[in-house]
């Protein structure tokens, strides 16, 4: 029995029926499992319980429908949703934004069906990626070491990962401990790349509320102020390799299949970066402008 099938099959049922109620029960017969077992197979494959993700695939249409004029609540009812209080935290807790304040940055396309094949193609095996939040940050003043690379025959793919194990753990350690950072989450940093050559800089840097006390043998220079797609990168169990390869699969995923239908493009000047949360937790964040 292949499992990733029959767990695709219970997703395209999800995605046919979203305005109706849908439950485990059901979706299990679709699989050709008990419940129970359903239940924890989902949840396997794609990185989150079933419910949960059912309610996160019915903010995401209702996100795309907030960009044709509709009412906030009749979009709620329309996807299950009792109150527009009630539609209003869930879409916070999602995409960081009341449903209002959404509206003025979405583009209006519908998300794509989640195909469970196309993810494993990306090594985003054990996590889904779903539509991103769309946030708009203010400038940030940051500091700390860079890598040049190029991005001619994926060269940037190998330095990367490369400069990071050089950084562990003496580096990292003094970069936390020499900066008076903001917060401790690093960045990382791709600065747009020459078109004539290819060649970029890569920087892994914290927050700082502004230069004084920065090593003079660092890194110094601003994220300028953006809205972002922000997409979380499937979770591993331990870092190295994996989490590398998690990072790599969810860009590609990004510009082979999420930009084309998005209704958005790269927002110029603006840069593009990782936000780690943990060893084995990031955030990548997309700089946007709707296109015409």
């Amino acid at each position: 029995m292949d499992y990733r099938a029959c767990i695709q099959n219970s997703i395209d049922y999800i995605e046919d029926h979203l305005q109706e109620p849908i439950t485990v029960d059901h979706l299990a017969r679709i699989a050709g499992f008990s419940p129970y077992h359903y239940y924890r197979i989902f949840q396997v494959y794609v990185g989150i319980p079933i419910m949960e993700y059912i309610r996160r695939r019915r903010l995401a249409y209702a996100a795309a429908e907030l960009a044709r004029g509709k009412r906030i609540i009749d979009i709620a009812l329309d996807y299950g949703f009792e109150t527009h209080n009630g539609f209003a935290k869930a879409f916070r807790k999602v995409y960081g934004c009341s449903p209002e304040a959404y509206r003025l940055h979405v583009s209006g396309h519908l998300p794509k069906k989640v195909d469970l094949m196309l993810l494993e193609q990306f090594n985003l095996t054990g996590g889904i990626v779903v539509e991103p939040k769309i946030v708009t940050k203010p400038t940030v003043k940051i500091a700390g070491y860079e890598l040049q690379t190029t991005c001619r025959d994926g060269q940037n793919l190998q330095d990367i990962p490369v400069f990071w194990q050089s950084l562990m753990p003496d580096k990292l350690t003094r970069l936390h401990s020499a900066l008076p950072a903001v917060q401790q989450n690093e960045y990382g940093i791709c600065f747009p790349p020459d078109s004539a050559t290819g060649d970029f800089s890569y920087i892994v840097a914290l927050e700082v509320p502004d230069y004084d006390g920065v090593p003079s043998d660092m890194w110094r220079g601003e994220v300028p102020e953006a809205t972002y797609a922000v997409f979380t990168v499937p979770p591993v169990e331990t870092p190295g390799p994996a989490f590398s390869d998690a990072i790599q699969g969810t860009w590609g995923y990004i510009f082979s299949t999420w930009f084309p239908d998005s209704g958005y493009e790269l927002a110029e000047g603006k840069l593009e970066y990782e936000f780690y949360y943990s060893g084995t937790e990031a955030e990548i964040y997309i700089p946007i402008v709707k296109k015409n």
